[in-house]
């Protein structure tokens, strides 16, 4: 599946929210989140941050932060707590969710759906009150526009 039938399957599915980032009428990024309706201990049923598309030359810039801020704003408007899950090898993913107040709550070779192919899973968790002291600290950039679908 290619970026643009990903983006449409992501829209098209109502427990997900897409949110994408235009510069001048062109999509720069986007980013998703999921919901999960059932429970995998130790995965809850809860919402979770999907994945984050920022093209080559917007990187850097505060795409990424700004699609994540704006998923994690709409992920607290509707619940307690906001769930990740990355493949323990992905230092640099963990390391990124770590400034967003996630925490390490589990490791396992698979949560829900996902599995790591020559790893273990984190389950990581966010709190609204870590976002807030995580937010403080970081600045969105200038992102021409954000749409929520």
């Amino acid at each position: 599946m290619g970026t643009a039938d990903a983006v449409v399957a992501s829209i098209t599915d109502p427990p997900r929210h897409t949110v994408i980032a235009t510069s001048d009428g062109e999509a720069i990024g986007w980013a998703k989140t999921y919901y999960w309706n059932y429970a995998d201990e130790p995965a809850p049923a809860e919402h979770y941050l999907g994945g984050v598309t920022v093209h080559p030359d917007w990187r850097r810039r505060g795409v990424g932060t700004a699609l994540t801020a704006a998923r994690m704003n709409w992920i607290f408007s509707r619940a307690a707590e906001a769930w990740y899950i990355v493949n323990i090898r992905n230092g640099p993913s963990i390391e990124l969710h770590h400034k967003w107040g996630f925490e390490e709550i589990a490791r396992a070779p698979g949560f829900h759906t996902t599995t790591f192919t020559g790893g273990i899973g984190l389950l990581m968790r966010a709190l609204p009150s870590r976002i807030r002291i995580a937010f403080r600290n970081r600045q969105a950039g200038s992102v021409a526009r954000l749409i929520s679908a």
